[in-house]
């Protein structure tokens, strides 16, 4: 169709934006985001409009904030902030996308965005909720699901252990540990999240991570060990894990939470040759993977995930913003873990 009529329609809006206005050292602070605003960017040939109204704030958007070598680009200054979203098709010059359509993008934190469409996913408003495509039946599901799955393993009657485990990915590998039979451990910060674990998501244990017997508890949590240790934190909830590994122990490495903010290596003895030690003693499996080096399960996991919350077998819990202006804040507090479930801004009512 042509994209006249919705062209006239959006030349008197502004596309707001919030660019990386300077390379965080540490904690990210509000100086370091800048909200501006510029005009509404026209589709050209066989492009698509999109006016964003779910925006998925996660921890890896820290690495992109920084210039130091990673697995992905880093935000260029004056760039809007990495994020995929959830948009509405408001303009359309591809028959393949209808306006009203709800499509999956790239688009960062910033209210349009124009797409050719490859990379996007169709969003199905009647099948679950649109922002559960940035949750649960997105990024953060399938890095939960294809990292447990891949390298984890869990077989029935083992014990999984996942930190952050309120969080969207930690959340879910602790429902799949149940339904392939394993127990499930969670760790989290704070009472609230720890009953919501046991109390309505079903793991067998949950630990608080800020209590002083925080080691203590952890291990009488797992009087058989851990089998599987779903890694999201590093830092001392890891140490507390290390002396509980079984012999042949796997561990996903999916994030490193508590180093995101670091300036420097932190202080105490070199903690490297006990490490490696218990690796050949141990033979621990440690893999570092990132969603995409499982690319090809995406309709697997879908398929299998939206399966199970159709039928009411996995569960998950939103922390929803109003506004992309609030967005640098939620930010800022996700890092120190004060969200409560999968953070997601809505821009667009």
């Amino acid at each position: 169709m042509s994209s006249t009529e919705p062209e006239r329609h959006h030349a008197m809006a502004v596309n707001r934006r919030i660019v990386l206005a300077a390379r965080p050292h540490g904690e990210p602070k509000p100086g370091d985001l800048r909200l501006e605003e510029v005009p509404v960017p026209q589709p050209g040939p066989g492009e698509v409009l999109l006016r964003t109204k779910w925006l998925s704030l996660d921890p890896y958007m820290r690495g992109r904030m920084s210039d130091a070598k990673s697995y992905a680009a880093s935000v260029e200054i004056g760039a809007p902030i990495t994020a995929e979203t959830v948009g509405e098709v408001v303009a359309s010059n591809n028959p393949d996308f209808k306006v009203g359509e709800l499509l999956t993008a790239f688009a960062g934190w910033q209210d349009y965005f124009v797409t050719d469409g490859k990379g996007s996913r169709r969003v199905d408003p009647q099948a679950a909720p649109p922002s559960t495509a940035l949750g649960i039946l997105g990024m953060p599901g399938m890095t939960a699901y294809t990292g447990l799955l891949n390298i984890g393993k869990p077989k029935a009657g083992e014990t999984v252990v996942v930190a952050a485990a309120s969080g969207p990915v930690g959340s879910l590998v602790g429902q799949i540990a149940k339904l392939k039979g394993a127990r499930a451990v969670g760790i989290a910060g704070g009472p609230d999240k720890c009953r919501y674990l046991t109390e309505e998501l079903g793991f067998d244990a949950a630990v608080d991570h800020r209590a002083p017997d925080f080691a203590e508890a952890l291990a009488r949590a797992c009087p058989q060990g851990i089998d599987v240790y779903f890694e999201n934190v590093g830092g001392a909830v890891f140490e507390a894990v290390l002396p509980l590994l079984n012999d042949f122990a796997r561990i996903p490495v999916c994030g490193l939470v508590s180093a995101y903010n670091l300036t420097e290596v932190p202080p105490g003895p070199d903690q490297r040759p006990a490490l490696m030690r218990m690796v050949l003693t141990k033979r621990l499996h440690i893999q570092g993977f990132i969603v995409w080096d499982f690319a090809a399960q995406a309709e697997e996991f879908r398929r299998e995930v939206g399966g199970w919350l159709k039928e009411g077998r996995v569960r998950y819990r939103e922390d929803v913003v109003d506004g992309l202006e609030k967005a640098p804040e939620a930010f800022i507090g996700m890092l120190k873990g004060r969200n409560f479930g999968k953070l997601v801004v809505r821009v667009a009512p």
